[in-house]
């Protein structure tokens, strides 16, 4: 998005912004009932949030796919344009170390973006979801973490690590300050309906206070 598309973006709707990315794991070990249920996930988060008039106007959503690359298929935008994607594009290695490099250069260009417009915004959320574990090399795993945890020890972000059946939750631990989850299933709806809610709370609280979050019902912490 360019400063002029972002400044009538602004003008349009300025209330302050609850930026999210989904970081989502495409590799091949996805195809099948896992892709399937991530995509009615999805569709299930922009519902839920369409029916909540302040998350619809406040929330930003932004996603990005890892597999043996990274990209960006969805820059920000609010909810009410937010189109839930059906992702059929599957790649063979889980990159995942560059979705979260992308994810995390996404957040600096929309907060720049924020305060060039004078657009108030909450601690963004960036949400992995693999069933794997990256594929990079060590050094990289160690450099991407480092850089997460202390995007989060300065409260420039909070990240969540989702593990689905067969990821390696010891590695993911190893990314972020706060435990990752472990994913009952393919409960990606249950998720998503957790994600939406989470979001609606945030939305509706005031910036930099602290919210409580529903408790997770579909899957374990720890």
């Amino acid at each position: 998005m360019s400063a002029l598309e972002g400044s009538v973006e602004f003008a349009e709707n300025p209330e302050p912004r609850v930026p999210c990315v989904l970081l989502l794991d495409t590799s091949f070990s996805m195809a099948g009932a896992p892709i399937a249920s991530l995509n009615a996930g999805l569709a299930t988060f922009r519902s839920n949030l369409l029916e909540d008039p302040v998350a619809t106007k406040r929330v930003e959503v932004a996603i990005v796919t890892f597999n043996s690359t990274a990209e960006v298929l969805q820059d920000f935008v609010t909810v009410d344009n937010f189109e839930a994607p059906v992702i059929s594009q599957l790649g063979g290695a889980t990159c995942m170390c560059a979705g979260v490099e992308k994810g995390l250069s996404l957040l600096q260009q929309r907060k720049a973006l924020y305060r060039q417009n004078g657009i108030a915004y909450y601690q963004p959320w960036l949400f992995v979801i693999t069933d794997g574990q990256p594929t990079e090399p060590a050094g990289t795993i160690r450099a991407t973490s480092a850089r997460v945890k202390d995007e989060e020890t300065k409260k420039k972000l909070a990240f969540f690590a989702i593990g689905v059946e067969g990821a390696n939750m010891e590695l993911l631990r190893s990314f972020s300050l706060r435990p990752p989850a472990k994913m009952a299933g393919l409960n990606f709806t249950s998720l998503f309906v957790w994600l939406s809610a989470s979001m609606q709370r945030l939305s509706a609280s005031k910036a930099g206070e602290k919210t409580n979050l529903p408790p997770v019902d579909w899957g374990t912490v720890g």
